[in-house]
């Protein structure tokens, strides 16, 4: 038998865990997100499949310690695929009281709560609206608690750098991090690179910050308050090279993947809303791919100046959130007129007006559709994951040019923030986009269309003797020329129906995730995949009649769904809306579906689809 040398701590076990739900919470200025980010990229470098969920303030800079400012980051890693964020968490790191009560009911019994012991006091308690300490009075024992003196080692851990105290605060995320990363053998080696990199410019930031993970690895590693230590085994996913990708920018190296594929250059008007930013910020950053960015001065000048670029012969594209899709929509119907192709991407919040504008929403299906005077029909396509953003804004862009028209691209704030690992595509595997400028004059008119897409020329301004004009007056069919006449009126609105109709003629047939045929089909769009998806599965293994048709082309619709739709004998339709695609549903198809419906904020848990999927099956 092995003997543990005088004063030496015997190893401790090394529980073994398939997936673990860790949720990172504190002030906004606590630096939640960034702890978040590099204990997914540790995670994933770990080799572990992941899935993310960031969690924002609304306000821009809420009154410190209260409820309203709480920042959390959730990571879900695991030795197996999986789809979403995590239910319930295994483990909550709260920085202070405020995090606490915002946070804890997604704890379940027995999981583990770490916090800052500091931060504790009774003003910080007053602000968070606790009149008791939830410390003392026996609300938090059924929970493994580590309260830590995150605040007092941090400090000590800087003792010697003489920094502000308003420094060392900083570092405490940092210092909470490292535990964290030594509790579930996450290498720290990633987020010590991130630091010399994103600090280079502030060696005292870098050197604190440097300093306070250290610490906090080697707290795990000596003390003995933690009596075991957990490992997650690395996910089968296949050889590649990967990275980890947020939505938002997937949905902008998507654009430059199409870009680059058709030759022709971006130019993307916009104007900054919350979620929607990044995309903007990426593109900007990415000019020596052709691409050019216009932050104008509100949503109505970012979206004329895109389809001036069109117009101009450029791939043109505005990004905005629901509010915007409002003020952008006159631009958009005069788009749908001439027949100019642009990307309009809704990453779609909480509404109506400001709402809850940092939360996730799919409540813009209708708006998508629908939302422009006169009949006005435009392609709708929406993306189901972060990764997927990639492949939707790609698609979106090759329908627009294809056949000459607008495109709305939908995702929401949980897909633009959240995380996935991305495996790099080969850029021969990716679709061709062929977009082609007319240079011949003979037999010019603007609108004489492709007799297979029903798109008109594309024509560069000042090419010699194809001079026309566009605005906002009906054209004649062919000429352009204004016209007021009954009969061409209604033969260029059904024109555009029509080429809706052609598009189905490039949408692939519908993929089942499950039974060709059964009892339940369950249909969803947009960020719900992961959820649905997750619940899908757990009743499939049970041996359980239970299929799942995502649908990325919402206008229109595949021509094979209504076929799919007949073979079940009921449907199920979740949504983070009040039922908007379920309507779509009954009035095309004349089915009975159901709906399930959230309108929280807050992505669906596998738990609540399931329970719903256990009701149908058992009526």
């Amino acid at each position: 038998m092995a003997i543990n040398p005088i004063g030496a701590q015997p190893p401790r076990p090394v529980i073994e865990r398939e997936s673990v739900v860790i949720r990172f919470a504190g002030d906004s200025g606590d630096g939640m997100q960034v702890t978040g980010m590099q204990f997914t990229t540790e995670s994933a470098l770990a080799g572990n499949d992941i899935g993310t969920l960031p969690d924002f303030p609304a306000e821009i800079r809420a009154p410190t310690g209260t409820l309203y400012g709480v920042s959390a980051f959730q990571v879900h890693f695991s030795s197996k695929n999986i789809f979403t964020p995590g239910d319930d968490l295994d483990v909550l790191v709260v920085m202070n009281p405020a995090a606490l009560k915002t946070n804890l009911a997604d704890l379940p019994q027995n999981g583990i709560l770490i916090l800052d012991k500091a931060e504790f006091s009774e003003p910080n308690l007053k602000k968070a609206e606790y009149t008791v300490s939830p410390l003392d009075d026996g609300s938090l024992d059924k929970y493994q608690l580590y309260p830590l003196e995150i605040t007092k080692m941090t400090t000590l851990a800087l003792k010697d750098m003489n920094l502000p105290n308003r420094s060392v605060m900083r570092s405490r995320n940092f210092f909470a991090l490292g535990v964290v990363s030594w509790l579930f053998h996450r290498p720290i080696e990633p987020t010590l690179h991130w630091i010399d990199d994103r600090f280079k410019k502030v060696p005292e930031v870098r050197e604190a910050n440097t300093l306070a993970l250290k610490a906090g690895f080697n707290y795990g590693e000596n003390t003995e308050i933690f009596a075991s230590s957990y490992s997650v085994k690395p996910a089968p996913i296949s050889s590649g090279e990967y990275r980890n990708i947020t939505g938002n920018t997937a949905t902008a190296l998507g654009f430059v993947a199409a870009s680059k594929k058709s030759g022709v250059p971006i130019f993307l008007g916009s104007y900054p809303i919350t979620p929607a930013s990044d995309v903007l910020h990426e593109l900007s950053l990415l000019k020596n791919f052709g691409v050019i960015t216009f932050q104008a001065e509100d949503e109505i000048a970012g979206v004329g100046a895109a389809l001036g670029a069109a117009f101009g012969g450029a791939i043109a594209l505005t990004t905005t959130s629901g509010p915007g899709m409002n003020l952008k929509a006159e631009t958009i119907g005069l788009a749908v007129a001439v027949e100019l192709p642009m990307v309009i991407t809704n990453i779609q919040r909480s509404g109506p007006s400001t709402g809850m504008p940092t939360k996730p929403e799919q409540a813009d299906l209708l708006q998508a559709l629908y939302g422009r005077h006169g009949e006005a029909p435009l392609p709708v396509i929406a993306a189901s994951t972060p990764v997927d953003c990639f492949y939707a804004a790609f698609e979106a862009v090759r329908i627009a040019i294809t056949y000459m028209t607008p495109v709305i691209l939908m995702t929401d704030g949980y897909l633009a923030n959240a995380s996935e690992p991305w495996k790099f595509p080969k850029a021969a595997d990716l679709p061709d986009v062929k977009a082609e400028f007319r240079t011949d004059p003979q037999g010019f008119f603007p609108y004489l269309r492709d007799e297979k897409t029903l798109a008109r020329p594309w024509v560069r301004p000042g090419t010699p003797g194809l001079e026309h004009r566009v605005g906002g007056l009906e054209k004649d069919y062919l000429t352009g020329n204004i016209s007021y006449a009954p009969n061409n009126h209604e033969q260029m609105v059904r024109v555009r129906y029509r080429k809706m109709d052609k598009i189905t003629q490039e949408i692939p047939p519908t993929k089942i995730d499950g039974p060709e045929k059964g009892k339940l089909l369950v249909i969803g769009w947009g960020s719900t995949f992961g959820s649905i998806t997750s619940a899908v599965k757990e009743f499939q293994t049970q041996g359980k009649s239970v299929s799942h048709v995502h649908l990325r082309y919402l206008n229109p619709l595949p021509a094979d769904l209504g076929e799919i739709i007949g073979r079940f004998e009921k449907v199920l339709v979740p949504e983070m809306n009040m039922g908007q695609l379920l309507r779509v549903l009954r009035a095309d198809y004349l089915v009975d579906a159901v709906g399930l419906n959230k309108i929280q904020g807050r992505p669906f848990k596998v738990s609540e689809i399931s329970a719903k999927i256990a009701r149908m099956l058992e009526e």
